[in-house]
């Protein structure tokens, strides 16, 4: 079956990825596993022979039959037709209380749907996906570079992200433009660092990365009125308890940096 643009599909082609994927979750028997885009089934077939419980989710309708049939031999084979930007994923995977990940994501949705496991982390342990590299590149990004944003910070207060090894487009059908990476994210039992309203500490991080090549203390000033701060004294009083020079930018804050900031703003909030 052809691919569909529309959908973002790029079919893994042959076997040496595929089992290099599933050799790096290395599944175990009796385990549940979520494969977010089954696809053609590349992975779906290997996953199954190691005796892991698969919970596929596929979006494409024209491949929920040819999926039904190939693996409908498999008791442990359960196929969902939905969206994963919709799914809940602890009522799939019931009984099981937890569940690891793996996907070969579309290029179009992959962030969202990222995010939206980074959201249901609550019954996720661990999560195996395939990037556009430039995005891989983000989520592992370390302080100081053009990489290191929103994303960055995102996956690392929430998992430990891990570049396991580059994909190249020829290993795809239809071939891609770009390289793509296989990272794993281990989820963290707790965040990175402890804070007080995590909701409000991604607010401040989405504003700190707003404009990149503003201080930090220019993009907080953006935000002063729709978080009421009283002026922007406020703003360099809680920089100041931070211990960060309001003229550094964003990019060079680390993840405990940010952090203590956004709990020092937090603070000026509630006064």
């Amino acid at each position: 079956m052809p691919a569909k643009r529309s959908l973002g599909q790029n079919f893994l082609n042959g076997s040496h990825y595929p089992k290099r994927i599933v050799a790096s979750l290395a599944p175990r028997a009796g385990e549940t596993i979520i494969e977010i885009g089954p696809g053609q089934g590349a992975l779906t077939e290997l996953l199954l022979e190691s005796g892991a419980q698969v919970c596929a989710i596929e979006l494409d309708r024209e491949l929920i039959r040819p999926l039904t049939e190939r693996f409908a031999h498999h008791a442990n084979f359960h196929l969902i037709a939905a969206d994963a930007l919709e799914v809940n994923f602890g009522e799939i995977i019931a009984p099981a209380a937890t569940a690891r990940v793996v996907a070969n994501l579309p290029y179009n949705v992959a962030t969202p749907i990222l995010q939206r496991l980074i959201a249901q982390r609550g019954c996720l342990t661990e999560l195996t996906l395939m990037f556009q590299r430039e995005v891989g590149e983000r989520i592992a990004a370390r302080p100081g570079g053009k990489e290191y944003g929103y994303l960055s910070v995102l996956c690392q207060f929430y998992c430990q992200p891990e570049k396991l090894f580059d994909v190249p487009p020829g290993a795809f059908r239809p071939v891609p433009k770009v390289v793509s990476s296989v990272l794993r994210l281990r989820v963290r039992e707790q965040p990175q660092v402890v804070v007080g309203d995590e909701r409000f500490f991604l607010a401040i991080v989405s504003a700190l990365f707003t404009q990149r090549r503003k201080t930090i203390l220019n993009n907080l000033k953006a935000i002063r009125a729709a978080r009421q701060w009283k002026d922007d004294a406020q703003i360099v009083d809680a920089l100041m308890t931070a211990g960060i020079d309001p003229h550094r930018r964003a990019e060079t804050l680390t993840v405990p940096e940010i952090a203590c900031l956004s709990e020092a703003l937090y603070l000026a909030t509630e006064k």
